[in-house]
């Protein structure tokens, strides 16, 4: 037996937290004669690290160290710039891998579902999110900051990311990462205000305490919290809350006992609403919004709607509702939970209940948008130990193609593919470019001059490589 059969191939597809994590515990756990390939659509790798972290929380962010170290492996190679479904088929990666990791996250958003929401100032806020942390796909998106109140939608962390974005000082988010086009929208803000809304309660929304802490720290900004609102909705929640949601209680009334300065910007809590509609003459002009009691029913706590009609004059609605994952051509989909139907990591045939063999799923697109950074760490583990067991007892589907069929393919379709030694030259690119404003970064955010950055780069290396051949 040759040295290229005795090689167990993987791929990853996704390159951020869930990918890494999977890719760290393979090179580790696995045979010696293991490599991985991560493959990565965007030019630049850490998915949401990148994307989805808050440009002000910049501590979040070193979690790539961690992810750098598995990139210099020996028998690891990054393939940025490279979309599974457009350059390469799902049946094209099993041809030359013993197994495919789909790390590919829930990038799609859950619509609210109301008349009104398509109108422009209606934006989901993966949407937003991405467009001031400077990813590709949104440097041209609208976002119009003309108005003097905003609404978000939704309970949980990325509302309040959102919602602290929008009123930060512009001096502070100058001196983080935030996109270039954001930042200059964000300066010629109108905005006064933002209304966060929750269709349930204080006890049922799912803030973590220091991101809901640190909106009452904000320089020039006012939390307000109706004290008699409050109490209203904590009222018909049975029982004492407990652990985080009773600590954000705790926070949230001390909001409701600080006097607001009539001289700052303000973020408003308002629970027990939903929207359910919003209006306007060619853009959002307001939303119309419905008291919620809490009912409950098959032991949930239900948020039901009553004849109370209230409307908020916005120009600004941004949904933070939740993610949701996009079918790939080749794979099972969970349409209702938005996920791809697997066991333990091991994707399913939903019809049969069967496995794929050698097809697995890891993060999001797995479990769906639970968690945190760290949380993809353990769930790594669960796919990776279901797929080593499936290596040691022979499960997996021999390749029919060798190593180099991908590279190959890629090469004859034209695509610029850029290896980690492309992103490390788009790396030092941008952190140079910040030092001058003293930011750890100033971000590109349009894809042909990543790609010109990388390709530098990738010409750089060849020629030192030359050099050192030659001598």
């Amino acid at each position: 037996m040759n040295d290229e059969r005795k090689t167990i191939r993987i791929a990853v597809v996704g390159s951020g937290p869930a990918g890494f994590y999977a890719a760290g515990h393979l090179l580790a756990e696995g045979p010696a004669q293991l490599s991985v390939d991560m493959f990565e659509r965007l030019p630049t790798p850490w998915g949401l690290v990148r994307f989805g972290v808050a440009p002000d929380h910049p501590k979040i962010k070193t979690v790539t160290r961690v992810y750098e170290k598995t990139a210099e492996h020996p028998r690891f190679r990054f393939f940025g710039n490279v979309e599974i479904g457009r350059d390469l088929s799902v049946a094209e990666l099993q041809a030359s891998y013993h197994a495919v990791i789909f790390a590919v996250g829930t990038p799609g958003d859950r619509a609210l579902g109301i008349p009104g929401e398509d109108l422009p100032g209606s934006l989901a806020a993966t949407d937003f999110v991405a467009w001031y942390n400077a990813h590709p796909d949104y440097e041209r998106l609208e976002v119009d900051l003309s108005v003097e109140r905003a609404v978000v939608v939704g309970n949980g962390n990325v509302a309040l990311d959102v919602a602290r974005i929008l009123v930060t000082p512009v001096e502070a988010l100058a001196r983080t990462d935030i996109a270039d086009h954001a930042l200059a929208a964000l300066r010629a803000s109108r905005l006064r205000e933002v209304v966060v809304i929750g269709r349930r309660g204080p006890a049922q929304a799912a803030f973590t305490n220091p991101e809901l802490k640190e909106l009452g720290e904000i320089e020039g900004v006012s939390v307000v919290v109706d004290r008699a609102e409050l109490e209203e909705a904590l009222a018909q929640t049975p029982g004492e809350p407990a652990g985080t949601a009773k600590r954000n209680v705790e926070i949230l009334r001390s909001y409701a006992d600080r006097q607001p300065n009539p001289a700052d910007k303000r973020i408003v809590f308002a629970f027990l609403r939903s929207p359910i509609e919003l209006r306007g003459r060619g853009r959002v002009e307001e939303a119309v919004l419905v008291r919620n009691r809490l009912v409950q029913t098959d032991s949930q706590l239900k948020a039901a709607p009553t004849d109370q009609i209230e409307t908020l004059a916005t120009g600004l609605v941004v949904r933070a509702i939740g993610y949701r994952g996009s079918p790939i051509a080749g794979l099972p989909f969970d349409e209702r939970a938005g996920v791809i139907p697997n066991a333990a990591g091991r994707v399913l045939d939903p019809a049969t209940g069967t496995t794929h063999p050698g097809l697995y799923v890891v993060g999001w697109i797995k479990r769906g948008p639970t968690g945190v950074i760290g949380t993809n760490k353990k769930d790594a583990q669960e796919t990776v130990d279901a797929l080593l067991e499936d290596i040691a007892a022979g499960r997996l589907p021999q390749p029919s193609a060798d190593g180099q069929a991908v590279a190959q393919l890629l090469a004859q379709r034209n695509v610029q593919v850029v290896s980690y030694a492309g992103w490390q030259a788009i790396d030092r690119f941008e952190q140079e470019r910040g030092k001058p404003e003293g930011r750890p970064r100033n971000k590109l955010a349009n894809l042909e001059q990543l790609l010109a950055v990388a390709a530098s780069g990738e010409r750089e290396r060849e020629t030192v490589a030359a050099s050192s051949e030659r001598r």
